[in-house]
C-alpha cells in the first residue's frame, strides 16, 4: 500500500492522543490561532475511539477530507464512506468516530468550532467486530 500524497505535510507521530486511537495517526497543526486546524493522517487501518466535542454554545468540528480513503460514523447510525473533497459537519454533543479504510492511507483536516465551554470527551474504541461491519 503506498502512503498518500497531500499539500499539507504529514506531521509527526500523534503521540500526544496516542491512547485514544487504534494505529499510527500523524497530526501536524496547521493553525493555533483563532481557528484551531489540525492535519491528521491515518495509516490503513487506524481510527481514534468514539468521542464527542462538548460545547456550551457553538462548537462541534468540521472534517475536510484531502486523501485516501476513510469512514465517518455517529453513534446508531450507518457509516459514511470519505473520500477527498468531502466535508463533513458535526455538531457539538454528537457521538462520532473518524479514520481510515482497512485498507488504505486516509488524511483530512480537523477544523476545531470555536465554541464557549468547549472540551473534547474520548470514549471507549471503535471495537474490530464495528470496523470490520465497514
Amino acid at each position: 500500500m503506498e502512503k498518500i500524497t497531500s499539500v499539507f505535510p504529514m506531521g509527526d507521530k500523534n503521540e500526544a492522543f496516542a491512547k485514544y486511537f487504534i494505529g499510527q495517526s500523524y497530526l501536524n497543526m496547521l493553525s493555533t490561532e483563532q481557528v484551531m486546524i489540525g492535519n491528521v493522517t491515518f495509516e490503513p487501518g487506524c481510527r481514534n475511539n468514539w468521542h464527542i466535542h462538548h460545547a456550551k454554545s457553538g462548537g462541534g468540528q468540521i472534517l475536510l477530507v484531502t486523501a485516501g480513503k476513510g469512514y465517518y460514523q455517529e453513534w446508531g447510525k450507518e457509516p459514511r464512506e470519505l473520500h477527498p473533497g468531502d466535508v463533513v459537519n458535526i455538531p457539538a454533543e454528537v457521538k462520532h468516530w473518524h479514520g481510515a479504510a482497512p485498507d488504505s492511507w486516509f488524511a483530512h483536516l480537523a477544523v476545531e468550532v470555536p465554541a464557549e465551554g468547549a472540551s473534547n470527551e474520548w470514549l471507549e474504541p471503535v471495537s474490530d467486530e464495528e470496523y470490520g461491519k465497514l
